[in-house]
Formats: C-alpha cells, structure tokens, sequence
C-alpha cells in the first residue's frame, strides 16, 4: 500500500514508520518545512495546502497529529493549540482523502473522548464524555465525517502509550527512580494505557484489515489504577512508591489539567480489535513496563 503519514515525528509516528515499510509499505511522510528527503512532502494544516501530487495514487492516509498533553500548565492560549493541533489536520485530510478519492483514512484520537468514566467499563459503543479533553476529541472526530461516505474511516481512540521516551512513563521513571513516586489524589482513578509495540501493531492492523472501521479502543484489555501503575513502575525499577499526591497539590501545579487529566480516567477495553483477532504483545502492565524501560518483549 502507499501510505501517507501525517504526524510521523511524533512518537508513535517514529515507530510505525518503518515497521509499515519492513511490511513493504510504501510510506510518504507529511512535514512543515521544506522537505528533505525524497519520502517527505510538505504541507501547512493551518492554511490548508498540501504540495501537489501528495495523494496522487494513495491507499491510505494515517493521522497522528496532536500537540503533546503531558505536564503542561493550560494557558487559555495552549488549549487553543491543543484543539487546533488535533481538530484541524483531521479537516484538512478528511477532505484530502475525499477529493482525491484515498480509500482509507485512520484518524487519531483517545480514550479521553469517553470522558471521566471512574469504574466504569466503556467500549466503543459508549457516547462521549463531558470536558474539554472529551469535547476535544469529539470535535476532532467529527472532522473526518465528511470521509466516511467516501472512504473507510477509523478512529483511533488511543490510551496512554507506555513508550520509553516521552508521556506518562517519561515522568514517572525518574520520580520514582529518585524515590518519588506516589499515587496522585485518591490513586483510583482508571488508566487505559497501550504499549508502543502494540500501539504500532494494532494501527497496522487496522490498517490492513478492511473490515476495521469507525471507532477503536486502542488500549491493553486490562486498564490498572493510578495507585497500580506508579507500583508497577516501583516494582520495575525496584524502588517504593510510599507517597501521595494530594489534589490540591497537583492542581497548584498544573492547574486545569488536575482535574481534567491526571485526577480523572477511562477504564476502556478494546472490544472491536478483540473481535477483530488482534493478539495483544503485552497484555499485562508489568510486561509492557519491561518492553519500555529495558526493552524486553
């Protein structure tokens, strides 16, 4: 397949990219400055253009786009980044895959759309959540929906990625390294999380199974507590985890995403890859810990 990627820089973009091409994928990676290789084009979401020819003979488009959530103070400012950094891309290549007729379009997204679900079990049929993260990920998905009567369009609701660089594992490792780590507030809210390997793995899945479409829980079958994930990380690393972060604490800190992030969860499960057959690499919390900090399968 010839496979546009949109947001290839990005973590997961950096490891799908070349697991499509050792597939034998032909991959066309989007970028914002001038291109400089011959597997790059350029484009600028914000005015809408891409170069000429980019969807020229396309199979699909896969879009990443998303400015990084993590540990970030939200500014009135920054929320418009976030929104504008997810919201628009997905406009501009839904409406690229309709004129240029690309059969497929796997379009990002996150268990956040599902909103605060506290102990509740939520599969793709749940309806979206209050918030600004869950108002966020509607809008976006909402983006795509003038692809769908022309393509098949996925909806890849992604949980917390366990990667070795970067997101909730790139804060928690060195706290908890230092003898710092504790849950946050009550430490029950619910944490859907994924590791890379099958992060990677299950968009390649969806995009090379034609009857995957609409949206995906892209999440390990078994989400674990706050409290359970910084213990796991504790017990990777051999290091306790005795403290606790009280609400307020962490409200001081970074305000507004207290309450709509850390302080809040998904307990989501990935009901349609299940039915679908895709076979999880790392099922369980401890073994994507492993497969992140040390690199073990």
């Amino acid at each position: 397949m010839r496979v546009v990627v949109a947001g290839a820089s990005g973590v997961i973009g950096t490891a799908l990219v070349p697991v499509l091409r050792e597939a034998g994928h032909h991959v066309i990676r989007l970028v914002r400055r001038a291109p400089a290789a011959a597997d790059e084009r350029r484009w600028d979401p914000a005015a809408g253009s891409v170069d000429p020819g980019t969807f020229d003979g396309v199979d699909a488009v896969v879009n990443l786009c998303a400015v990084d959530t993590t540990g970030k103070r939200w500014s009135p400012e920054f929320k418009v980044a976030l929104r504008d950094s997810r919201v628009v891309p997905s406009r501009v290549l839904a409406g690229a895959v309709v004129e240029s007729g690309v059969p497929v379009l796997l379009n990002s997204s996150s268990v956040a759309y599902y909103g605060d679900t506290g102990d509740r079990v939520v599969d793709e049929t749940a309806p979206p959540g209050p918030g600004f993260l869950a108002e966020m990920d509607r809008d976006r998905e909402l983006a795509t929906e003038p692809a769908t009567s022309a393509a098949r369009v996925v909806l890849l609701r992604t949980g917390i990625v366990l990667s070795p660089t970067g997101g909730l594992l790139g804060q928690l490792r060195p706290m908890v390294a230092y003898g710092l780590g504790g849950r946050i507030g009550s430490g029950r809210q619910y944490l859907s999380w994924i590791s890379l390997a099958d992060e990677v793995a299950a968009i390649r899945f969806a995009l090379e199974h034609d009857d995957v479409r609409g949206p995906v829980n892209l999440s390990a079958p078994q989400p674990v507590t706050n409290a359970e994930m910084v213990r796991a990380v504790g017990k990777a690393l051999h290091r306790p985890t005795p403290w606790v972060y009280p609400r307020a604490l962490l409200r001081a800190a970074v305000g507004e995403l207290a309450d709509a992030g850390a302080l809040t969860g998904q307990r989501a499960v990935p009901n349609v890859l299940s039915r679908q057959g895709f076979e999880f690499r790392h099922s369980t919390v401890d073994t994507a810990l492993r497969a992140a900090l040390f690199g073990s399968n």
